[in-house]
């Protein structure tokens, strides 16, 4: 029985309902303009996105720019016709008749359980496999674009076919479009990729996939951020250790990773054993706890890991930096009595505040995450673990939206998802309760009646892996870094030969306040170095002369503010390495 699409989906009930309803109308849009001008074309699947849709294809030649300007032109005629979108139900052998040349949605037919509805949406002849819901017709698309094209894996899966995703955005208005694209153009321009290999920050290399090197400079602004926690850590009474990389799998059975998190572990056969390199430190620090008998005096017990952890991440997913196979966290597991929950949770997110703050987040959006459905524990515990974390996010001020059935299979969790300078959330930082992990590895303590009991594990992180976090932070400030933060903060230019013996012992007496400062001696024109250092964001050029020789100081030009004048060099190292201090 076919119906118009309104009538079965009834109105948007919201901007971004109905942002997804025409990005997914747009989608069918661009799968059908693909068959009309590569008619062998077969279909993959077609979704929107949070900030637009894409549709992945299987064609007999890598698609053009000139390809996507003749399908965008193909779509925009069909959106002038304004067909109906049309939703049928179909028997399964009458909807496999209808993709019988088209593989890939065979096989999500075949995926679909035999008593849900099959379904597909018709514009102008064009049948598609959906479920909706779309606009009432093609005219009801506003405004749309193509913006890229891709490879991908079929299902993401990188044994499967590569097919081709071509990417697009659709928005309710020519405004709303055009504001999107400009703010995608500001992206491009912050893209943590490309600022990396300006920067000299890192590189990788197809010989160690999606693993990040980092070059001296990229080196640097890591060490400085695992240094900025590792002094958090001494204030909120975290104790570091250190742990190994591969273990026998006997322990990644006994935590459970075994069976749940196999196909992201790089795994070595040695001999009759078999290893698991770690994914995660939480099994090596239940290890650490387990090796004693803990009193309840010495609890909470914090333990912090900056080990390197390595996940088997598909190649269609990985992102620069953001989204890798090896990298470290700032991850710590605090083991506690259950009566110390909400202490704990406090403490951190007045750390993670303090953070974010430093490193110039604001505003973070905060999700509770609340028991699902398949879950260990009792009631009772769950509703103690629940409350507890309520009544902390109740008592920090912070609004927060909870998730019913988002929380993890061991307990619930809090959130945190932070925007950067162009409104994009990124979720850094996250606290979750866990009563599996004592159970699994026999942790108790003495309590104070002489008892043995379990305690509970919180396991947190504020920034998470840092080479992610690293990932946003460049993108954040575009690569131009505060003092703090900067690689090199600043950099004396000579202006002659003659002159760098001066600059280097500017420099020479900048660095005796700890600040990081390198020559240019190159042989090049001044201004050509300063326009260098420009494009490097590198916080301050010091020019320096024969005048300023003379005089013992340095002519300052700041990145943000422009020419600044001559200061004496003294007062330069004291003003700089004030301003240098970590918030």
């Amino acid at each position: 029985m076919a119906k118009n699409n309104e009538e079965s989906a009834g109105p948007a009930q919201s901007i971004q309902e109905l942002r997804e309803r025409i990005r997914h109308s747009t989608a069918h849009l661009m799968a059908d303009a693909v068959t009309r001008l590569f008619p062998e074309a077969k279909l993959g699947i077609g979704p929107p996105t949070e900030d637009g849709f894409y549709y992945d294809l299987e064609v007999a030649r890598p698609f053009t720019p000139e390809d996507l300007d003749k399908i965008t032109a193909v779509m925009e005629e069909t959106i002038a016709e304004d067909f109906p979108f049309v939703l049928q139900a179909h028997e399964r052998e009458e909807i496999k008749r209808l993709n019988q040349d088209q593989p890939y949605k065979l096989e999500l037919i075949d995926e679909i359980p035999d008593d849900e509805e099959l379904t597909t949406y018709t514009h102008d002849g064009f049948t598609d496999l959906c479920q909706g819901p779309h606009v009432a017709s093609t005219g009801k698309i506003p405004a749309f674009k193509l913006l890229s094209v891709a490879g991908a894996y079929w299902r993401g899966n990188e044994n499967r076919p590569m097919l081709q995703r071509i990417y697009g955005t659709a928005f309710e208005n020519r405004k709303a479009l055009r504001q999107h694209l400009r703010r995608l153009e500001e992206a491009e321009k912050r893209d943590h990729r490309r600022l990396g290999r300006e920067l000299e920050l890192f590189i990788f290399d197809p010989l160690a996939p999606a693993s990040p090197f980092f070059l001296p400079k990229g080196a640097e602004l890591y060490t400085m951020l695992v240094d900025y926690v590792r002094g958090l850590y001494k204030r909120y009474d975290y104790q570091e250790v250190i742990t190994p990389e591969i273990f026998s799998t006997d322990l990644w059975k006994r935590s459970g990773h075994y069976d749940n998190y196999l196909e992201n572990m790089y795994l070595i056969d040695m001999g009759e054993r078999e290893y698991g390199v770690k994914p995660m430190n939480c099994p090596a620090h239940a290890l650490i706890y387990a090796s004693r008998l803990h009193s309840y005096r010495e609890l909470p017990l914090r333990l912090a890991d900056f080990g390197r952890l390595h996940r088997f991440e598909r190649s269609g997913v990985t992102h620069g930096l953001t989204r890798v196979r090896s990298f470290s966290q700032d991850d710590a597991h605090i083991f506690c009595t259950q009566d110390q929950i909400a202490q704990e949770v406090q403490g951190f997110i007045g750390m993670l505040t303090e953070s974010y703050r430093a490193f110039g987040f604001n505003d973070p959006t905060v999700v509770l995450s609340l028991r699902p459905e398949k879950r260990i524990g009792s009631d009772e515990m769950w509703d103690k673990a629940e409350t507890a974390l309520t009544d902390v996010l109740a008592e920090s001020g912070l609004d927060y939206r909870p998730e019913p059935g988002e929380g993890a299979f061991y307990g619930p969790k809090i959130d945190f998802f932070v925007p950067d300078a162009l409104g994009r959330e990124w979720q850094l930082g996250t606290i979750q309760l866990d009563f599996s992990l004592p159970e699994r590895f026999d942790l108790q303590f003495v309590a104070e009646d002489g008892s043995h009991q379990r305690p509970v594990v919180l396991h947190r992180a504020m920034l998470g892996a840092i080479e992610r976090f690293m990932g946003v932070l460049i993108e954040h400030y575009g690569g131009a870094f505060p003092l703090w933060l900067a690689p090199v903060q600043a950099t004396v230019i000579p202006i002659a030969d003659r002159h760098v013996d001066y600059a280097e012992d500017v420099a020479t007496s900048l660095r005796g306040k700890g600040l990081r400062v390198e020559v240019d001696s190159r042989n090049e024109r001044m201004n050509l170095k300063i326009r260098e250092a420009q494009l490097q964001k590198i916080p301050y050029m010091l020019v320096v002369g024969d005048r300023e020789a003379e005089a013992e100081t340095a002519s300052i030009r700041s990145r943000d503010k422009g020419n600044q004048g001559a200061t004496p060099v003294a007062k330069l190292a004291e003003d700089l390495s004030a301003e240098a201090k970590a918030p």
